[in-house]
């Protein structure tokens, strides 16, 4: 566990969950809460422009402020640690719903942690990230990063997907069916748990490649250490990477997608007394009795 703290607590960046009609009425009781202990927020112009108020450039924002904010779902909070990831600010999710695995501070729950916040009652957790591109068949680079995972799929229902796949230079493995997933641990509980891979603790530093539905009861779950490369490719038909649920990138043959462990991961602000485990229990029901 890190025992890193932050240089000062004083700014605040927001970003808000769009398309939300009560939105704004949140972020003004938050945000008043926030400037009660001190703390000034600057909000993000894209979401100020969603809710009429004013903003800055997301970029300045990032480095006028000691950590950011999202204020929404996980999804929301997945968008900002991608966007911001070269600032090396820690994230906090605000949850405007349920309690998520990575937005874990309720609305109720503003006011005590931002007491805990200024006692230094808090943690900060670097969960790991994927660096990857795409490298077209001209040369040409096409950089990102993830936080949960990237998906390598078929363009249309009615096709297969075959997947080329190798490691560190060494080819071990052809996938066959609706995909590959490419996760974290952060992942583990997205798109990954669904299609049938393991749940891993979010401080873990490997990648997990799962099939969708693959055309081989041969095929399962690999887990490998994160400074392995992976290289995918498909020989054949087109097929479509998807980083994060939120950015597709369209690949022919002879593109390569090449996938590692990022040098430097994500961090992310939390209570001190949240568990992962509890929230394991909670959001999966494990242990229920009925």
């Amino acid at each position: 566990m890190s025992n890193e703290k932050l240089s000062q607590i004083k700014t605040a960046g927001f970003i808000l969950k769009p398309n939300d009609p009560e939105i704004k009425t949140l972020y003004e009781r938050i945000k008043a809460q926030f400037e009660s202990k001190g703390i000034s927020v600057i909000l993000a112009e894209r979401s100020a422009q969603r809710v009429g108020l004013e903003g800055m450039v997301f970029e300045k924002m990032c480095e006028k402020s000691d950590f950011l904010v999202s204020l929404g779902g996980d999804g929301t909070l997945l968008s900002l640690v991608r966007r911001s990831h070269g600032h090396n600010k820690p994230v906090v999710g605000i949850n405007a719903g349920n309690l998520g695995f990575l937005a874990d501070v309720t609305i109720d729950d503003v006011e005590l942690f931002l007491e805990q916040l200024i006692r230094d009652e808090y943690r900060i957790d670097e969960r790991m990230m994927i660096e990857g591109y795409i490298e077209r068949k001209n040369g040409q680079k096409e950089p990102f990063f993830a936080f949960n995972d990237v998906v390598i799929t078929r363009p249309v229902v009615s096709k297969i997907a075959t997947i080329y796949a190798s490691i560190d230079g060494e080819r071990f493995n052809t996938y066959k069916g609706d995909g590959l997933i490419i996760a974290t641990p952060t992942g583990s509980t997205a798109y990954n748990l669904a299609a049938g891979g393991p749940v891993m603790y979010p401080l873990t530093q490997a990648l997990i490649m799962t099939p969708i539905l693959a055309h081989s009861l041969t095929q399962r779950p690999l887990v490998v250490p994160a400074d392995f490369t992976i290289e995918l490719s498909s020989p054949e038909e087109r097929v479509i990477a998807v980083i994060d649920g939120q950015d597709d990138y369209e690949m022919v043959p002879e593109d390569v997608l090449v996938i590692r462990g990022a040098k430097r991961g994500a961090k992310l602000l939390h209570r001190k007394e949240r568990n992962y485990f509890s929230v394991l229990r909670e959001k999966l029901s494990w242990g229920d009795e009925n």
